[in-house]
């Protein structure tokens, strides 16, 4: 996870702060996290492809088996529990 650090005070220092900055951003991007966390989704998204992966909350959307997480796959919404 990405959290900022304050900006230093001297022009000097800019330069290797942002450096450092550009690379935990880097890191926290594509870095292996030992979880998955999923906000909760109230209307269907924009583009279907295969392996989304969505928390739909059940009342505003529900795929087909009320609230839950759900992969789309071959065409169709999968419940997966």
């Amino acid at each position: 996870m990405y959290r900022k650090r304050n900006v230093p005070g001297s022009a000097e220092s800019l330069p290797a702060f942002l450096d450092q900055e550009l690379s935990n951003i880097e890191q926290a991007q594509y870095g292996p996290f030992p979880f998955v966390r999923l906000e909760v989704v109230h209307i269907p998204p924009g583009r279907l492809f295969d392996g989304l992966v969505v928390l739909a909350d059940g009342a505003d959307w529900n795929p087909g088996s009320g609230a839950g997480v759900y992969c789309y796959r071959a065409g169709a919404w999968r419940f997966l529990g």
